[in-house]
This record gives C-alpha cells, sequence and structure tokens, in this order.
C-alpha cells in the first residue's frame, strides 16, 4: 500500500469530514454566549491554549525519550478536543453551553497556536539530525485548508439548512466513528518497526501521557475551584482540559502536509486509547464529590 499517497490526500481528507461534522454541531448563538459568561469561557481557554501546552512543553523536555515522542507529546496539547469532549459533558449533565462555546473558539484559535507551538517544539526538541522543515506561513495555510474551513463550511450549512444539517450530522456521527478508527489504523500500520516491538514504544510513551491526561484534568477542576465556579462548571473544565483531540494530533504527525514523521503520532495513539474513559470517570467524580 501506498503510505504516501493515504498521508498525503486521504488523512487531510478524513480530519476535514470531522471537522464538518464538528461544524455541524455548532451553531453562530454559540460565539454569543462569550459576553453572557464570559470569565468561565477565558478562565477555560488559558488552560486549554496556555497552560496545558506549556505543562506538555516541560514533561516532554525532562522526559529521557525520543526527539519524535517528545513532539508527538506536545502534539496531543495543541489539539484542543471537539465533539468528544461536547458529548462527554452532556452526559455528565456538565455545563454544555460553556463546552460548545469552548470548542467554537478554540477552533479558530488552533489557526494561530498550532502553527507557533509546532516551529517551537521542532526548533527545541529535534536535533539537527532530524531536524524538519516547516514553513510557517504554510502551516498556518494547511491548517486553515483542514480544520477552520471544514468547521465554517459545517457551521454555515447548519445555518441556512438546519434540517437537512440535522440529518446529515446523525449519518455523519456514525461516520466519523469509522474514520477515526481508520485515522488510528493508519497510525499503527505506519508505525510498524521491524527492529522494535510496536507494543514497546507504546509502553515507553504511555506514563508521559497519562500524566499529561491526568494533569490536564486536574487544572481544569483547580482553575474552577480558584474562580469559585458552579459545579456544572467544575465538571466541564476538567472533561475539556483533560480531552484532546487525538485525530488531529496523529494526522498532523503522519500527513505530508504537516509533520511527515509517523514515529510522532505514538503518543496521540496512546493518549486516544483511554482519555474517553478517563475523563468521563473523573467528571463523574467531582460530580459525585463536589457539592452544589
Amino acid at each position: 500500500m501506498d503510505w504516501k499517497i493515504i498521508s498525503t490526500y486521504i488523512l487531510p481528507i478524513i480530519i476535514a469530514l470531522i471537522m464538518f461534522n464538528l461544524g455541524l454541531s455548532l451553531a453562530f448563538k454559540n460565539f454569543h454566549r462569550i459576553l453572557k459568561r464570559p470569565k468561565e469561557l477565558w478562565v477555560g481557554l488559558f488552560a486549554q491554549m496556555i497552560l496545558l501546552p506549556a505543562i506538555a512543553f516541560v514533561i516532554a523536555y525532562y522526559s529521557n525519550l525520543r526527539p519524535e515522542f517528545k513532539i508527538g507529546i506536545l502534539l496531543i496539547a495543541i489539539c484542543p478536543g471537539g465533539a468528544t469532549s461536547n458529548l462527554i459533558t452532556y452526559l455528565l449533565k456538565g455545563n454544555v453551553a460553556l463546552s460548545i462555546s469552548l470548542t467554537s473558539i478554540n477552533s479558530i484559535l488552533i489557526l494561530f497556536t498550532i502553527p507557533f507551538m509546532l516551529y517551537l517544539g521542532v526548533n527545541v526538541f529535534l536535533t539537527e539530525s532530524t531536524l524538519i522543515t516547516l514553513p510557517f506561513l504554510k502551516t498556518i495555510g494547511n491548517v486553515f485548508l483542514m480544520i477552520i474551513l471544514p468547521v465554517f463550511a459545517g457551521l454555515s450549512y447548519k445555518h441556512w439548512q438546519p434540517n437537512n444539517a440535522l440529518r446529515v450530522e446523525k449519518v455523519l456521527k456514525y461516520v466519523s466513528i469509522a474514520l477515526l478508527a481508520l485515522v488510528f489504523s493508519f497510525a499503527v500500520l505506519l508505525n510498524r518497526d521491524g527492529d522494535k516491538n510496536l507494543l514497546s514504544y507504546y509502553a515507553e510513551v504511555a506514563p508521559y501521557v497519562v500524566l499529561l491526561n491526568v494533569i490536564g484534568m486536574i487544572l481544569g477542576l483547580l482553575a474552577g475551584k480558584l474562580y469559585k465556579f458552579k459545579k456544572d462548571v467544575l465538571i466541564t473544565l476538567p472533561i475539556e482540559v483533560g480531552i484532546q483531540n487525538s485525530t488531529l494530533a496523529i494526522t498532523l504527525a503522519i500527513s505530508t502536509s504537516f509533520l511527515n514523521t509517523p514515529l510522532m503520532s505514538v503518543p496521540a495513539t496512546v493518549y486516544g486509547l483511554f482519555t474517553f474513559f478517563s475523563a468521563l470517570l473523573f467528571g463523574y467524580l467531582v460530580k459525585k464529590i463536589v457539592r452544589d
């Protein structure tokens, strides 16, 4: 199988379809909620977009992992969660409006944060022998085409054709699950190495990935407690900070339009295997322990 064709053409199309489906779950009114509850939104965005990447950077920097895995850990932190975190928030009766608002805003912010943080990580963690070229402006363009444009297209389609969008979203919801499985399969197949068992790669990065997930959820909870937010927000923030878009991180790692380095997808692959359940459990415990 020609993996170059898959990583160059198929993966970007898959992630664009997933992001289009995310756009269908949003609405322009989500952005209006910023004016109603700005403090909760800005605290969540700061934790997602600034604190978590900083923590990931520290974890990667002081780990003894190979440079590709360090970039992979950073990749997780710079790809904020989308529909998955919205779903878990809904199931736990958290603040769904806040969850969707965070998704709406960070879907736009990553147009700038992903290229900048990737550029920083590549130049810090990769040696001269492994350094790759990552044109800043080209990366912004790729993020726009693969992420922002599909989200906006889905958002606009829902606005102008709400009934049709609802039907399309129901179908794409199941299609997206299959596409997610494809992305993870590509990542596993691309990382096959005859000299080393792939499971040993996973075992090597797992402690650091788990650490990032746990710190992210605790960080979200502490941020909410610091500002004395209500219980529904205390449930929501750990989920939003703890759940990252591992599919997007994998695509950025293996797509020839971005990093074109399959090894960088290993941390995100491991991360995606357990974080739905860890965030669901953590949110459930917060719901049971924290008083109204």
